[in-house]
């Protein structure tokens, strides 16, 4: 009897660490970000900042996730008309927030253009 009881208490100890393992695993991180133009730098990067928080409200709802941590990460910018942003068109400097990272560039139709990343983890 003593020993079947051993087995089971093995056996509950062996389930808890692959449920601890199962939870651990779903956890993880993405990282998000928004892009917006704007008559000025501040335009830009207001609606950039507000682009990501509306995708990370996207993501959370998608998700179906309650508190996420947030932390500014520097996103690749996402032109509208090009397929890359050269280092002369960049307008520093960065806009680092403790939720965003907004680098800024010189439009080819806006006078700038932001992108804002964030790392969200769950």
């Amino acid at each position: 009897m003593g020993s079947y009881w051993r087995g089971f208490a093995l056996a509950f100890v062996a389930a808890s660490f692959c449920l601890a393992h199962g939870a651990t695993a779903q956890a993880g991180c993405v990282g998000l970000s928004g892009t917006a133009d704007g008559v000025d730098k501040a335009t830009a990067v207001s609606r950039s900042q507000n682009a990501l928080a509306e995708a990370i409200q996207e993501f959370k709802a998608a998700k179906r996730l309650g508190s996420v941590s947030i932390v500014p990460m520097r996103a690749k910018p996402q032109p509208y008309w090009r397929t890359s942003v050269s280092s002369n068109l960049y307008q520093k400097p960065d806009i680092v927030t403790s939720k965003s990272h907004t680098i800024c560039w010189s439009g080819v139709v806006s006078p700038t253009v932001c992108t804002s990343g964030a790392k969200i983890c769950w």
